[in-house]
């Protein structure tokens, strides 16, 4: 799946595989990361999201650039369109990934109400 944002001036991009500081909350050295929940999540689906992440946030600093440059409105308004979709895009992938990994965890361990009330609060913040 491309984001696909144009102008004649591309998008600054981050370089991809970098990692800030480790996160005492995360197990770097198996194959899951998880957080004090008991969710889980793949390296491969973490590093998907973390590159789309930022690629988005490239396109952002683009979109900055057009603004200071005096690029026309209609064509910072068609970036930044592409943008919300771009996120969307990522929440969509988080929510199934939160879906098909957490979710049916939390079934298997027996906590499955507060897993489900966690997610309904989360969805009316993002909806």
């Amino acid at each position: 799946m491309h984001d696909q944002i144009s102008s004649s001036h591309p998008p600054e991009t981050l370089p991809t595989g970098h990692h800030s500081a480790p996160d005492p909350h995360h197990d770097h050295g198996g194959r899951h990361h998880s957080h004090g929940h008991g969710h889980s999540h793949s390296i491969e689906s973490q590093r998907r999201i973390i590159n789309r992440l930022s690629r988005i946030e490239g396109h952002v600093r683009g979109i900055k650039t057009m603004v200071q440059e005096d690029r026309p409105c209609p064509d910072v308004l068609i970036q930044i369109a592409a943008i919300r979709g771009a996120l969307d895009r990522v929440a969509r992938a988080i929510l199934d990934e939160h879906l098909s990994a957490c979710v049916v965890r939390a079934a298997k361990d027996g906590n499955i109400e507060a897993e489900l009330d966690e997610l309904k609060a989360a969805l009316d913040r993002f909806l």
